[in-house]
Parts: structure tokens; sequence; C-alpha cells
């Protein structure tokens, strides 16, 4: 089947209540028009027209760059003319027309290839998806002759009592044979409205004897079109429960899945834990047997089997491998690599920097542009001063190192392997192998200098009250 998508994308949103277009609202980490889009794509189409309206460059702008074309629709004439807006692109274009609407963003790949299926083996010239509706009111009605062959679509507002009580209802989710498309300029305005509905191709079509059929394989959630912002968070729920209970099915256990985000690109293995308040954004991949606390945020990381991370921990943009723990109260910023069987523990934030395995940083220490090796422990209160005022330069700490707390190491500069660095230093100059470095000031003991200083404080209260009761 030679394929084209065209996603009608053009809506104001007026009732979203927000000026950012309806179709940029979002689905957790992506705008609703993505989701319609990354679906689309798992069809292979030869082409995707995406028809836009006056927010044409924010759209654009917003969408991930692809194989993506743009029809620009200047007034709001409706759905008809929206796809008349993307004829020209498909002028050459000679095969089956799949028409979506960005702002049902919880549509399926596998129901638009079972959809799909359907019209080929049909041989339809036109075919949509309905479904039955709990409250069908919002729906155009799909009407049907005495064959059960669908001969209109009538809108509720322009329904009769007998058709409003017909719960089978239109999708907005067509297949139309691109020879079908010169029928969009017989689409008559409606003049209530002032708009030209593409509903109104199916009667056309059907007194012009083209082969139709409504198939009836939608399921309400998934063809819920989102026109309001509680719409968008009943679709948002919709979302995080589709993808929690598929990786339910994989292994993977929730405490309470009704908490949690999970992106749609997101991968976690078998046997993996997964606690309340936690955020897997991104292109995250999470290993088998790992122990997520609450409140933590993953984006864009790879989580290596075994890992624990504890509660309220970010990690962002980097690799944490494997039975490492991470947290609580920690901070991973982008570009690190934390090595295996690693602490890192309370109130650390690291940066741009490589952790051997079996190192520790248990608590209160920034370690940035760092290279660290194998089985070193960084005490309480470290800091690697890495920046200058003008430029960053890396600090350096090899094998089996030791760093007392409250040491600050002044890249750059490096600690050779085995060294030893004693408590409160700053090392601004390197460290040579199984050495010990100690920069402090001689400590002085001044006997007797805490009763000078009582004596001293008491006769100062002295005299205070001596002249206040003058």
């Amino acid at each position: 089947m030679k394929l084209a998508v065209v996603i009608l994308a053009a809506g104001r949103g007026e009732r979203m209540g927000s000026p950012l277009p309806k179709v940029l609202h979002g689905i957790f980490d992506k705008p609703m028009l993505q989701c319609v889009i990354d679906s689309a794509e798992r069809l292979r189409p030869l082409r995707i027209v995406a028809v836009v309206g006056k927010h044409f460059k924010e759209i654009k702008k917003s969408i991930k760059p692809g194989n993506i074309l743009f029809a620009v629709q200047k007034k709001p004439n409706g759905t008809g003319d929206a796809l008349l807006r993307a004829k020209t692109l498909l002028k050459d274009f000679r095969g089956t027309i799949l028409v979506l609407n960005g702002d049902v963003p919880l549509i399926t790949s596998e129901t638009l290839k079972k959809f799909l299926s359907l019209h080929q083996t049909g041989r339809n010239h036109i075919s949509l998806i309905s479904f039955a509706a709990t409250n069908p009111a919002s729906y155009g009605r799909i009407l049907r002759d005495r064959n059960s062959c669908i001969n209109a679509i009538v809108e509720d507002k322009d329904a009769t009592e007998a058709q409003r009580k017909i719960t089978e209802v239109n999708s907005g989710v067509y297949a139309i044979e691109s020879g079908v498309l010169s029928l969009l300029k017989e689409i008559p305005l409606n003049i209530a409205k002032g708009e030209y509905y593409l509903t109104d191709i199916i009667g056309i079509a059907g007194n012009k004897g083209y082969k139709m059929n409504a198939c009836c394989i939608g399921s309400e959630d998934e063809m819920m079109g989102v026109n309001t912002a509680s719409e968008l968070m009943k679709a948002r729920k919709i979302f995080r429960e589709r993808l929690a209970n598929a990786w339910i099915k994989k292994g993977v256990t929730f405490l309470d899945h009704d908490s949690i985000f999970i992106s749609g690109n997101v991968v976690i293995g078998k046997n993996t834990i997964i606690y309340p308040d936690v955020c897997l954004e991104g292109r995250t991949e999470i290993g088998s047997g790992c122990t997520i606390y609450p409140n933590v945020r993953i984006v864009d990381s790879v989580i290596k089997d075994g890992v624990v991370v504890k509660d309220s921990t970010v990690i962002e943009g980097s690799i944490v491998r494997a039975k490492a723990v991470v947290g609580p109260f920690a901070h991973i910023r982008p570009g690190c690599d934390i090595g295996s069987e690693t602490k890192i523990g309370n109130f650390v934030e690291i940066k741009k920097s490589l952790i051997g395995d079996r190192t520790k940083a248990s608590h209160l220490s920034y370690l940035g542009d760092a290279s660290i090796g194998k089985g070193v422990n960084i005490g309480a209160g470290t800091i690697t001063c890495n920046y200058d005022g003008k430029k960053k330069s890396r600090t350096t700490i090899e094998d089996g190192a030791f760093i007392g707390s409250d040491t600050q190491l002044v890249a750059p500069v490096r600690v050779g392997k085995g060294a030893y660095i004693g408590a409160g230093s700053t090392i601004t100059k390197c460290v040579p192998a199984m050495s010990l470095s100690v920069s402090r000031a001689d400590q002085k003991n001044i006997e007797g200098w805490a009763i000078k200083r009582q004596f001293k404080v008491q006769n100062s209260k002295f005299k205070i009250n001596k002249k206040k009761r003058k």
C-alpha cells in the first residue's frame, strides 16, 4: 500500500484557556501533535503533511525535525477546507491518504495498521474509524442503511432526536483514496458555522456510488479528542496507565502507578521496583533488578542492572553502572559516568565527571569536571574548584586515593594513585602517588583565653546595667 498521512492541526483551541496552540499542549514530555506524528511514522508513509493555522512557526519549531511537510490554513474554515489545503502537497501522490487529527494524541499505530488493512481488504474508496461512545453528544453520528452500510455522518447539532440516540460515532480518522480528493470541492458551506465539514464527503461519495465503510474498531479512550484542560488531564492519565500496564506485563513493579510518570521512550528491565512520585523522562533506560525510591527524577540517562536510586535524587544525561547506589538527595548532572558498586550519597552534586568503580562520595560534596579512579574515598565537604572565572579545568584523582573531609582541590590538579589528603586541606599542586599532602595553618592553643573572654563579657554587661540604673 502506498500511504500518505495528513494531520489536521489548525484548530485554535480557545477552550484550552491558553495562548499556546492546542496541538502543542503536552502529553507529559511531548506535544499532542508529536504523539500523533510518532504513531503515523511507525506506518512508514511516503510523506506526512501537517495542516496548521496561524501558529505555523511556533508549531514547526516545537516538532522534532523529520520528514514533515506543512500546509497552512490561513482562515479556520473547517476540516473539509483543511484537507483541501493539503491537497497541493499531494497532487503527485497516488495511493491511500490517512487523515488524522492533531488533538487525538492517544491513537496507536497498532489500531491504524488494523484499520488500513480493513480498508485495503474491503477495496473501499473511503473508510473511517467509528466507536461506541458512552456519551455521544459531542460526536458526529454514523448513519447506516438497511444493509448496515454507512451512508452519512450527521453532527449532533444537526441531528434529529432519533439520530441523537445513535451511539456509534465518528472518530475523525479516515482512509481516502487519492482519486476521491476531488470531492472536497463539492463540500457545501455550513451556514450556521461558516465551515466546510469533512464529514459531508461521506454523503457526497455515497451519492456517486463510491464504496465506503465505517470500521467500528476504535475505543473511546484511544479516540478521545482534547479540547479543554480537563480533557488534557484525562488524556495524560490514560497515557500513564497505558504505559504502566504495559511495563507491569513485562515484570516491572509499581507501588503506585497512579503517581508515576513514564515517557513513551523509556525502557525498564524486569524485576525493577519503582516507588511513588517517580519521573522517568526522555530516552531513559532502567536495567533489571533496580530499585527507584520516591521523588526521583531521571532524564535521558542509562541506569544499569541492580542500581539503587534513593529518595529525592535527580539524574540527568548520565550513566550509572551496575550495583551503584545513588542518593538520597543527590544530583547527577549531565555528562557523568558513575562506576559499578559506587556510592554517591546525601547532598552530593556531580557534573561532567567520571567516577570509577567502588568509589565512595557519601555526603556533602561537589565534584565537577573530574576524573576519579577506582576505590577512591571522597570525604564529606570535598569540593573540586573547577572554575577560575574564565575557564573550567579538570581535577584527576587516581585509583585508591583518600581525600579527607573539607578538602578543596583547585583545578587543574592531579592526586596520584594511593595518595592521602589530610582533612581541611586546600590542594593547589599535584600530589605524588602514595604520598600524604596536608595544607593547614599551624594550630595554636591559647591557655585561659575563654576565661578572659567570659570576664570581658560580664564586665561589659555590668557597665550597661549601671548606666540604665542612673
